[in-house]
């Protein structure tokens, strides 16, 4: 049986990129289509999360031109996650798979996840060769990141980030999980099935700027570590403990020079030092055990990831 595949493409501001994204995308399809590795009724399905600038109205233009052409307009902007969570669970396929709209994710290898999906793996990572691509900072920040969740237990796929293919057991199963604070890159590599991975180089951007600034990669990157690992609150207890034993032994050290030297070293400095040093500790077990109690709270709200306001 030849395989629908569905390409679930979230956007948000992509005026600019999403008529080549959707050309070549459509080239794509009609090529795999062409050699039968896909059926005929295979489509690619974008995701509006909210946008204001046209990118709507464009999506729209495609749907009429042509039938393989789908959108789906979130009623407000929910964020990348949940606007790929509705592509998700809104596309219909044998087989899904999501990229994101800026054309740096290499699109030719998606024949190669088909293929790997056929012979078993109901999941397919697309992983990067290498990070040439970014400056040294995102670089540097990156790789400590994926080493930091690896440490603290967090089961990830190194240098993945969205650009993955998802068979309908997957899709099926990722909708068990009902939590609001998503992080999928986390999520997906729960579900187990078989796996497969294919490697790629990332180009630049084609057009448009960065939706991921600074201050939403740090947010994401907290989720990241957040939603899938209790290590942090494990760390206060440790930190808690470290304090508790220099405390000791600056306790042994001054009954030593009062008793053994008849002189403490007077002065104010290490009072102080103390002081701002336990505060500090107080306040970030503070925040720490404050971003989880953030966590449960939202949790138990149980609000809707998105609301759907139209679909083409």
């Amino acid at each position: 049986m030849v395989l629908q595949l569905g390409i679930v493409v979230p956007c948000y501001n992509e005026q600019e990129v999403l008529r080549e994204t959707a050309t070549r995308l459509l080239a794509l399809i009609d090529q795999m289509v062409a050699t039968d590795l896909i059926s005929a009724d295979s489509a690619i399905y974008f995701v509006d999360d909210g946008s204001k600038d046209k990118t709507w109205s464009i999506i729209e233009q495609l749907a009429g031109q042509n039938t393989r052409f789908h959108g789906i307009k979130l009623s407000r902007n929910r964020g990348h996650q949940n606007a790929l969570l509705a592509g998700l669970f809104g596309a219909p396929g044998d087989a899904l798979v999501s990229i994101d709209a800026d054309l740096q994710d290499d699109i030719s290898v998606i024949a190669d996840m088909v293929r790997k999906h056929k012979q078993g793996a109901e999941i397919v990572f697309g992983v990067r060769k290498a990070r040439a691509t970014d400056t040294a900072f995102k670089r540097g920040t990156a790789e400590f990141y994926y080493r930091l969740l690896s440490r603290i237990g967090v089961e990830i796929v190194h240098n993945h980030a969205d650009f993955r293919l998802l068979g309908r057991r997957a899709i099926d199963c990722l909708g068990s999980y009902s939590e609001v604070n998503l992080f999928l890159r986390g999520m997906i590599p729960l579900i187990g099935f078989p796996t497969d991975t294919v490697y790629y180089d990332r180009g630049e951007r084609f057009a448009g700027e960065s939706k991921y600034p600074l201050r939403k990669m740090l947010s994401f990157a907290l989720d990241g570590i957040t939603s899938f690992s209790v290590m942090p609150l494990r760390m206060i207890s440790v930190m808690g403990l470290i304090v508790c034993v220099l405390s000791f032994f600056m306790i042994a050290w001054i009954i030593y020079g009062k008793l053994f030297l008849s002189s403490v070293i007077p002065g104010w400095a290490s009072s102080i030092v103390a002081i701002f040093f336990l505060g500090g500790v107080q306040l970030l077990s503070i925040g720490i055990l404050g971003e989880y109690i953030a966590k449960v709270y939202l949790e138990t709200k149980r609000r809707p990831r998105y609301f759907i306001e139209k679909a083409v």
